[in-house]
């Protein structure tokens, strides 16, 4: 397969590599001249031993150590990632990629069609493990026969999974974080409510909402509002938080943000409006909720493992409500099952879900440890 690799057209702020093969996805279609956004930290070594992928969660990107351009931010692992980091890039080529079906410079909706017109919502619906067949196309142009790890927290952990399960001989280690093997009724009930928010607003028009001035921001923003809350923790929701009012000494009896938690939200809703693409997130959220490991693999979770030569971690949060400690377990017992080895830890954190994000040290020692080994 013939690549080229360049500049996303009209900025010089993220790598990209065009496929020139078509994509052949799970839904039965394929995506041609597909793109792919990618950052890269560190070097890579000689023999390409040094490689490690970090995957993303949903409203990611690959941005993961370096400044956003559009928001101004740190990179969303800026702590993690880095000379002397837990991922250390004195001695790691890291890289990460913006996934199938994103909306930074990636192949997605917002993209044009052979007809040059954005592909909207005849955009083909995706899975984790059409993300990872870009992630694999990616390791390909870059000559990286096999990576020394791929890491991953929530939809990244996902991805990290299904690259071990489906492509075996690819990664050394393996490390989910704070993710799932299937996604539970729960968060594909969670992940509805914010795909109908979208599509309830009126200017989401069908999803064809491109060159018209405007998309569904109402929509986009009630659906992160709703997501925000899954990734937080009652303690810390309470300790931040509280019942504390916002800039007032009294309740208005009316409907703005009296309460410090809904201005935040709302706050959370705004901002993440000038970032994302809503038809994207309709897509991979939607990916997510098709997520199932043993289903792609004859019903049985085991069976996806079976005979892999990958050495594994997973990590857990003791505040994690999306995707808690028991997820984790099943992935351990269907390893265990297949005679993988597995190490699996729970940490004590107060951030529930977004812990892997966070200020969170015992998790700097995992990965730091399982790397390194």
């Amino acid at each position: 397969m013939s690549t080229c690799l360049s500049s996303t057209p009209g900025t010089d702020l993220t790598r990209t590599l065009t496929l020139a093969a078509p994509l052949a996805l799970d839904c039965g279609q394929q995506l041609a001249d597909v793109r792919i956004a990618y950052e890269t930290y560190g070097t890579l070594n000689a023999d390409a031993s040094n490689a490690v992928m970090v995957c993303h969660a949903t409203t990611g990107d690959q941005f993961l150590a370096s400044q956003h351009p559009l928001t101004g931010k740190p990179g969303w692992w800026n702590r993690s990632v880095g000379t002397g980091k837990p991922i250390d890039t004195d001695r790691f080529f890291v890289i990460c990629a913006n996934v199938l079906g994103g909306c930074m410079g990636s192949t997605g909706p917002a993209s044009l069609a052979s007809d040059g017109e954005p592909y909207a919502m005849r955009f083909p619906v995706i899975t984790i493990r059409d993300m990872v067949r870009a992630h694999v196309a990616l390791l390909d142009a870059l000559g990286i026969v096999r990576l020394h790890a791929v890491v991953g927290g929530s939809m990244g952990g996902m991805q990290a999974l299904s690259l071990a399960a489906n492509w075996p001989d690819r990664v050394e280690r393996v490390m989910a974080i704070a993710a799932t093997a299937a996604m539970p009724a729960q968060n594909i009930a969670f992940q509805e409510v914010g795909r109908q928010a979208i599509m309830a607003d009126p200017d989401w028009r069908e999803g064809a909402y491109y060159g018209t001035g405007g998309q569904p921001d109402a929509g986009l923003a009630v659906a992160r509002m709703a997501a925000h809350i899954t990734y937080l923790s009652e303690e810390s929701m309470h300790a931040k938080f509280g019942r504390r009012l916002q800039d007032r000494e009294t309740k208005t009896f009316g409907f703005d943000a009296d309460f410090q938690v809904e201005s935040y939200l709302r706050h959370q809703g705004v901002t993440f409006i000038s970032r994302f693409d809503a038809n994207s997130y309709l897509y991979i959220t939607r990916a997510m909720s098709y997520f199932d490991l043993a289903e792609e693999h004859g019903g049985r979770l085991a069976e996806a493992f079976a005979g892999t030569p990958a050495r594994y971690c997973l990590v857990s949060f003791d505040s994690d409500w999306l995707y808690p400690t028991p997820e984790s377990r099943k992935i351990a017992h269907a390893l265990n099952a297949a005679g993988a080895a597995v190490s699996f830890v729970e940490l004590s954190a107060p951030f529930g879900h977004d812990s892997f994000l966070l200020d969170v040290p015992a998790l700097d020692r995992v990965i730091a440890g399982f790397l390194n080994q």
